[in-house]
C-alpha cells in the first residue's frame, strides 16, 4: 500500500492508558475516560470498581464503544501501513554501508514508528527475513554514528520480547569479531540517558550463555563504562539496569573479585544508606552483596565499610521477602559464620537486634529463622547490656522496643 509520508507519530489519544498500545475497540467508562475493550474488561473482571486513569470509584460498570475514536484510529492506522515493498527498501538502506549516516538514521526512524504502533507490527518485523540482521550491521559497523546508534536501541527494545529475537541477536552479536560490543560502550559513553538504559537492558537480555557472558567480562571498558553509570548515576532506572547486568555476570569467584575491585561494595554501601533510593534498588543491591561476600575480597570489602552492615539492618524490614532473607544471610555469614568483630558491631549500633527479632518473628520455621536465632546470639554476646546473650530462640512472639 502506497502512502505519501511514512513517519507518523502515535497520537497519544489513540493508546489505552493501561497498556499504552494503540487501541483497537476503544470503549469509555461513566467517568468519560477510554480504554481498549480487552484491557478495561480484565480490569473490572479482576474485581476494581475504579477507573484506572483517574481512580474514581465507578457508579456503574458500563462500558460504551467510542465510535468516533475508533473511526478515527482505522483512518490512522491505513495512513501507518507500510507495504511488504516499502518495508523490504527499508531494511536493504539500513543494512547498506552505502547509504549516508542521515538516510539509515531516517530509515530506522520510520521503522521504529511502525514497530511502535501495534503488536501486530513488532511481531510481524522480528521475523522479517533479514530485519534483525540489517540492524544489527549497524552497530557492527566501526565508524557508527551515535545518533544511528541510538536508533538501533530504541527499534531494539520494542522487539525484544517477541519470539527469538533475544537468541538470534546473542547469535549476531557475538559471532566472530563482531565490533557490536565496541558500539555499545560507545553509547554508554556518549549516549543519551534513555540510550544508556535501553543499551544495557539490551546488553543484559542477550547474555544467554557463559560464551557471551565470558565475551562482556573480558571486555574491561564495559565493565568500567558500567561502573562510571553507577558513580555518576543520580536516576533510579539506570542504576537497576547496571545492577541487574552485574547479577548477571557475577556467576564466576574472578568476576566476584573484579566486581570488588571496581568499588562496588562502596557503591551498594551508598545506595543502601541513601533514603532516595526505591525498594527494588535496594534489593538489588543486597542481592549483589549476597554474592560478592562469596569470595574474600567481598568479606574484607564490607567489613571495611560500617555504611554497609548499617544499610542493611536499616532497610531489612522494608524490602520484600526474597530481599529480606539474602540480607538475613548477608548479616548471618559475616557475624556468625565469619565472625567479623566490625560487622558485628555496625549491626549492633544501627539496633539490629530489634530488626533481627522482627524478621524472626515473621518466620515460623526454616533456615532464615534458625539464622535470625544465630545472629541474636552473636549480636547479644557484643551488647551484653542488653542482656540478650541469654535469649531464648524459640520464642514464637516478640514485641518490638
Amino acid at each position: 500500500m502506497a502512502r505519501n509520508e511514512l513517519f507518523v507519530t502515535v497520537p497519544s489519544l489513540f493508546r489505552c492508558p493501561i497498556s499504552l498500545d494503540v487501541m483497537k475497540s476503544p470503549v469509555s467508562l461513566c467517568t468519560g475516560v477510554t480504554y481498549d475493550r480487552s484491557s478495561i474488561q480484565h480490569w473490572l473482571e479482576s474485581g476494581h470498581d475504579t477507573c484506572p486513569a483517574t481512580m474514581q470509584i465507578l457508579s456503574t460498570k458500563d462500558i460504551t464503544p467510542n465510535l468516533t475514536l475508533h473511526r478515527l484510529i482505522n483512518l490512522w492506522s491505513r495512513q501507518l501501513t507500510l507495504s511488504e515493498q516499502e518495508i523490504k527498501d527499508l531494511i536493504e538502506k539500513i543494512g547498506s554501508e552505502c547509504e549516508s549516516e542521515k538516510s539509515c538514521v531516517g530509515c530506522l526512524a520510520k521503522i521504529f514508528e511502525f514497530v511502535r504502533g501495534s503488536e501486530e507490527n513488532r511481531r510481524f518485523l522480528s521475523s522479517y527475513g533479514g530485519f534483525l540482521e540489517a540492524i544489527v550491521s549497524v552497530l557492527n559497523r566501526k565508524q557508527g554514528e551515535i545518533v544511528a546508534l541510538e536508533s538501533v536501541f530504541k527499534v531494539l527494545s520494542l522487539i525484544l520480547n517477541e519470539n527469538g529475537v533475544k537468541e538470534k541477536i546473542n547469535h549476531l552479536i557475538f559471532l566472530g569479531n563482531s565490533n557490536c560490543l565496541a558500539s555499545i560502550l560507545e553509547v554508554l559513553e556518549k549516549g543519551s540517558l534513555d540510550s544508556r538504559i535501553e543499551s544495557i537492558k539490551i546488553l543484559n537480555a542477550i547474555l544467554l550463555d557463559n560464551e557471551s557472558k565470558r565475551r562482556v567480562v573480558e571486555t574491561e571498558s564495559i565493565f568500567s563504562a558500567l561502573f562510571d553509570q553507577l558513580r555518576t548515576s543520580n536516576g533510579d532506572n539506570l542504576n537497576d539496569a547496571v545492577l541487574s547486568i552485574l547479577i548477571t555476570l557475577s556467576g564466576t569467584r574472578s568476576v566476584k573479585t573484579q566486581l570488588v575491585q571496581f568499588g562496588l561494595v562502596q557503591i551498594l554501601s551508598k545506595i543502601l544508606s541513601d533514603t532516595s533510593s526505591r525498594i527494588p534498588t535496594i534489593e538489588k543491591a543486597i542481592k549483589l552483596l549476597s554474592i560478592t561476600i562469596k569470595c574474600s575480597e567481598g568479606r574484607l570489602a564490607v567489613s571495611e565499610d560500617s555504611r554497609c552492615a548499617a544499610g542493611i539492618v536499616e532497610k531489612i524490614i522494608k524490602v520484600g521477602k526474597t530481599a529480606r532473607e539474602e540480607a538475613v544471610a548477608v548479616l548471618w555469614s559475616m557475624c556468625y559464620v565469619y565472625k567479623d568483630g566490625r560487622v558485628t558491631e555496625a549491626v549492633v549500633k544501627s539496633n539490629g537486634v530489634t530488626k533481627v527479632l522482627l524478621v524472626m518473628q515473621s518466620e515460623i520455621e526454616g533456615m532464615v529463622r534458625k539464622m535470625c536465632g544465630d545472629l541474636v546470639k552473636v549480636l547479644g554476646k557484643k551488647n551484653c547490656s542488653s542482656g540478650l546473650e541469654s535469649y531464648d530462640t524459640k520464642t514464637t512472639h516478640i514485641t518490638p522496643y
